[in-house]
């Protein structure tokens, strides 16, 4: 994956956020695939942005935790002043849920379901909140809560919502989301399809939308499920988001 970067302004975002740096990784897919030799290979590229943050937006493994274990290893070697926050996607519950989630923390990274985690600098506070997957329903798990994520989240805090699919960003918006992170399409795999895709995720496949006075982003992914391992004109991304300070008149 080569690295995108992207501006996103946020209104009232307090100027000790201004020039933020947040690292998405998603759909890593660490499998058969792609090993452990690749994703370290993505990992020393995402640390030598130095980003303040990295997020992983789901679908970090295919298979289970005694398949997969070494794969994922080299995700232990993130860094960021921010630390590691990650969700899951729909292939974590396919893969032994239960069994990943003391794996990914064993990784150092902080893994949110249905809840935020608070970022602190000069007094200013970001929150960064994160939803499970709607697949969870077949394994009788929490599905998708964002108002449990931002239960107890201050109305005047900037919010940025991790959710692996971009289908319910209208919802999040009306919740006080200001940008949401997502992966899952892998931005449709195909020149073509990605019209397919993306009538199965919202309308959403592939980028920036604006939603209701929020930003999101679909990310393309890094990686590849091995199920359906190709891309035409759909180039896979390491995305690093700089975070601007939109000022809003009274009033508006």
């Amino acid at each position: 994956p080569k690295v995108r970067q992207v501006e996103v302004a946020i209104a009232d975002l307090p100027a000790a956020f201004d020039g933020y740096r947040v690292l998405q990784l998603t759909d890593i897919h660490a499998s058969r695939l792609l090993t452990g030799e690749w994703v370290a290979k993505v990992v020393a590229e995402s640390n030598a942005q130095q980003p303040d943050l990295v997020v992983i937006t789901g679908d970090l493994v295919d298979g289970s935790v005694a398949a997969r274990a070494n794969d994922v290893r080299p995700l232990g070697e993130l860094k960021a002043r921010d630390g590691v926050i990650a969700i899951t996607g729909n292939h974590e519950y396919y893969g032994q849920y239960a069994q990943w989630m003391p794996a990914f923390r064993g990784l150092g990274m902080l893994v949110l379901e249905n809840g935020h985690t608070l970022i602190n600098r000069d007094g200013a506070v970001l929150a960064i909140a994160g939803v499970t997957d709607p697949v969870a329903a077949r394994y009788g798990l929490p599905m998708p809560d964002v108002k449990a994520a931002l239960a107890g989240v201050a109305p005047d805090v900037p919010v940025i919502l991790l959710d692996h699919r971009p289908t319910l960003a209208r919802a999040n918006a009306a919740a006080g989301v200001d940008l949401q992170l997502s992966g899952h399409t892998h931005g449709g795999h195909i020149v073509g399809m990605d019209q397919l895709v993306k009538r199965a995720n919202g309308g959403f496949v592939s980028g920036r939308y604006p939603v209701d006075g929020m930003t999101l982003y679909v990310s393309n992914g890094a990686g590849l499920w091995p199920g359906f391992a190709a891309r035409i004109g759909v180039p896979s991304e390491i995305t690093v988001f700089t975070l601007r300070r939109k000022v809003v008149p009274q009033g508006e």
